[in-house]
Order: C-alpha cells, then sequence, then structure tokens
C-alpha cells in the first residue's frame, strides 16, 4: 500500500489548482482526503493533540485514511531523546485514540540538525517505545548515516527517514517492514516524479509506504502526491 500526502492542508492558496474556489476551509480536510490518503501532522510538534480534535479529524476522512504524526519538540529537541519518559508518555496518550481507531500511521522523530549520531542514546529510547508503535526517524546530521544506527533502527523495526531537500539527502536504507519518504525539494521535475513514482510503487508492492511532499502556500506539493498515487494505481492496473 502506497500512502501519500503533504505536511498540512489548511491553505486557502491552494485554490483553485487543489481545492475548489467555493470550497469552505471548513471543509478542506473532508476534500483533501478525497484526493489523497495520508496527511502529516506537523501540530503536534508543538502542541497536544486534543480528543476533540482527532474525533473531528476521524469524522471527516475515510477510514483507509491515515494520520501520520510528528513528535513533540519536548521530546525530540529539548530533552533530544534523553531522559524523554515523561514527555513521551504524554506524546503518546495524546495520540492514542487515533492508534484505537487504527488510522495511525507511523510516528516520525525529527532531530534536531545539531544532534550528532549516538547508537546507545538512540537504542535506550527506542526501548521506551511501544512495542506495537511504529516509528521513523528523520537524522538532520549527517554522522547518523552509519551502519551501526541502521543496525540499532532494524532491532527495533524501527524506519530510518529518507529524506531529501535541495541542502542533504538521506541514503534509501531500509530498516523497518515499512518505509517513509519525506520529499522536501522546492520542485520536482516531471521526470524526477515519474521516477519517484515508479520506486515508490516497486516498494508498495510488498509493503507499506508513506511518503510526503513539502507543504508550501502553493499547491504543488499536494498535486504532486495526488499524482503519485494515481501514477501508483496506472502501474498497478
Amino acid at each position: 500500500m502506497l500512502y501519500a500526502g503533504t505536511s498540512g492542508w489548511a491553505y486557502p492558496t491552494w485554490k483553485p489548482a487543489f481545492y475548489p474556489e467555493k470550497l469552505a476551509q471548513k471543509d478542506f480536510l473532508r476534500y483533501y482526503a478525497s484526493q489523497v490518503n495520508a496527511v502529516e501532522v506537523n501540530y503536534t510538534f508543538r502542541h497536544m493533540l486534543s480528543e476533540k480534535t482527532i474525533t473531528k479529524w476521524l469524522a471527516e476522512t475515510p477510514p483507509e485514511f491515515r494520520f501520520v504524526i510528528k513528535a513533540h519538540q519536548n521530546i525530540t529537541h529539548i530533552k533530544r531523546l534523553k531522559g524523554a519518559e515523561e514527555p513521551l508518555r504524554r506524546f503518546i496518550s495524546s495520540i492514542s485514540l487515533l492508534e484505537s481507531s487504527a488510522r495511525l500511521g507511523p510516528v516520525l522523530f525529527q532531530l534536531p540538525p545539531n544532534l550528532k549520531a549516538n547508537a546507545d542514546l538512540l537504542r535506550v529510547f527506542l526501548a521506551l517505545l511501544p512495542k506495537l508503535l511504529r516509528c521513523s526517524f528523520e537524522f538532520r546530521h549527517v554522522s547518523w548515516f552509519a551502519p551501526e544506527i541502521y543496525d540499532v533502527l532494524s532491532e527495533r523495526n524501527a524506519a530510518l527517514c529518507v529524506a531529501e531537500d535541495d541542502d542533504l539527502a538521506t541514503p534509501d536504507v531500509t530498516t523497518a517492514s515499512f518505509s517513509y519518504y519525506r520529499l522536501r525539494k522546492t520542485s520536482y521535475s516531471p521526470d524526477e516524479r515519474s521516477m519517484i513514482g515508479t520506486r515508490l510503487s516497486e516498494l508498495a508492492g510488498n509493503r507499506e509506504v508513506f511518503a510526503f511532499f513539502k507543504h508550501e502556500d502553493t499547491p504543488e506539493g499536494a498535486l504532486y502526491a495526488r499524482e503519485l498515487l494515481q501514477a501508483a494505481d496506472s502501474l498497478r492496473s
């Protein structure tokens, strides 16, 4: 299964290329979920989700839609994974309704750019996570791109987030039974999008693949995600 989307949906400037011109903003998520099948929620980096918010999201999206949640900054940027038991407990509790509703995708732990590789730190932190929680790690210091780190992730079935932007690209290394891609370049040419579609469709033949394009005030990311899912459907047929 291939899941694709962007890192948000509340953008009136996506009209009319993605959202219909007369669509009310309160209906954005419902429409977004009719075009793509996942979203990466960055709101949770600074805020805890309420049960009321999750209930509303569930009501506005179909059962096959997945919410991928970014871990709170208290865990990744303030505690920097060390001694993070309490903020981790509160964070996991805040997303429990998504998990119990079978609508939760992986949790993304995005580490700060100045946090260098520490295999022992990563191993200890992974041991704190609920065993059934799927997680992916986005490392933004090149020291993490090493076999020892990949081994630690593999031991826990945690995915290396394959992230790319205009300055840094993560090695495409598989460490889990699912895959996670963050496609953050400013733009992608038609040829690049075709190559991405072929690659991710092949992977999705035997695993769940999550792919998210960069969200901006312009609608390209949402259009790319919709195109990716349409191309994958065509390849399967």
